[in-house]
Parts: C-alpha cells; sequence; structure tokens
C-alpha cells in the first residue's frame, strides 16, 4: 500500500485536474494517485486557508505542500509574500511546480525536504497541514523543530483533527512557544496557531 507522506516511485499515474476558489482567486491544480486529497481540497487545508485575512510580507514555509494548494493559494492572495513550499514525496513536488505555472504564480520556491532537514532559511509564517497518519511523533517533531525555524514575532498555523491528536498538539504548542491559540475549528477540525515571541 502507498502512502502519500513517503515517496513511491513504482505508482501508476493518471493525472486530472481539479478548480478551487480562495477569496477571488479561481485557481486550477493538477493531481494525480499517490498525493493527498487527490480529488479535491480537503477540509482541513480549506479551514485552515480561511483562517487567514493576512500574512506577512517577508519569507513563509509551507511544510508537507503536497500538489501545493496552501502554498499556491497564499501566494496568489498574498503577493507580497515568498513561500518557500516542501515535501518529501517527489509526485507531489512535481504537481505543485506543473501547479505553480499553471496559475502564473512565481512567489514561491519548490524542494524535495523531509520536514526541515533541506531548509537552510527563517521564516515568519510557517502553514502545515500536517501528515497524521505518518504518527504523532512526526506531527510533534514539526513543532518542536519549528520553533529554531520561525523569526521572532514569527507564527506556526496547524490544522489538526481533534481525533487525530489536537488536545496533545496544543499541548505541545504550549509547551515548546509558551502560548497557543486556537483560531477557527468547525466539523471536529482545529486551526492552532502559537507565535514566537521575543
Amino acid at each position: 500500500m502507498s502512502h502519500y507522506f513517503i515517496n513511491d516511485e513504482n505508482l501508476k499515474s493518471n493525472e486530472f485536474t481539479f478548480d478551487y476558489d480562495y477569496f477571488n482567486n479561481k485557481l486550477k491544480f493538477i493531481s494525480d494517485y499517490g498525493v493527498f486529497s487527490k480529488n479535491r481540497v480537503d477540509f482541513g487545508t480549506h479551514l485552515l486557508l480561511n483562517s487567514f485575512t493576512s500574512i506577512p510580507e517577508g519569507l513563509c514555509l509551507d511544510l508537507g505542500c503536497g500538489i501545493g494548494v496552501i502554498g499556491l493559494a497564499l501566494a496568489k492572495q498574498f503577493k507580497k509574500c515568498f513561500i518557500h513550499m516542501v515535501d518529501i514525496n517527489k509526485r507531489a513536488l512535481s504537481l505543485a511546480t506543473k501547479n505553480a505555472k499553471l496559475n502564473n504564480i512565481d512567489n514561491c520556491k519548490i524542494y524535495e525536504s523531509n520536514l526541515y532537514d533541506n531548509i537552510n532559511d527563517t521564516f515568519d509564517l510557517i502553514v502545515s497541514n500536517p501528515p497524521i497518519r505518518a504518527g504523532k511523533k512526526i506531527v510533534h517533531q514539526i513543532i518542536d523543530d519549528g520553533y529554531s525555524k520561525l523569526n521572532n514575532d514569527g507564527f506556526i498555523y496547524i490544522v489538526i483533527q481533534k481525533k487525530q491528536g489536537a488536545p496533545s498538539l496544543i499541548k505541545k504548542m504550549e509547551e515548546v512557544f509558551g502560548n497557543v491559540e486556537i483560531i477557527n475549528k468547525k466539523n471536529g477540525y482545529y486551526v492552532i496557531v502559537s507565535k514566537k515571541e521575543t
């Protein structure tokens, strides 16, 4: 069985497209087998994206970007930011690159990284709809290692279902950052935010 949070080069391919409206931006995404939520924008991603009225104008990171929905939607709407988009899944990265071109988005950089392994920059914003099926340890590592990847006064936004570990993640974010806030919740999904305070 193949999982979207690993790289499976033997997986069959059958590309197709779907549309997504974000604010007044009509986006089109190429998708395929072997990527997260391949047929549509999942509810958690939609809830996360609709939690933003603005984002910092500096560097942002979409961690576990998949085919690029979060990073590209933010880059399209908030053109003064520059978004790094990373994933371990080579097929997802290839699709994200195609999707950036398809939607005429150039304020982004797409590259391979297992979590933060290949990331040398620090960011004003980190966003993630983390690979819950990869396990609690990985999700908590996103928080632990994310602290040093945030600039002072930077924010980390995570979307997660309550039944898939929101309470323990809230506790973890409070421990690491000294603050945590649930800024949006619906249908069992929570958008959780912490700030790296100076």
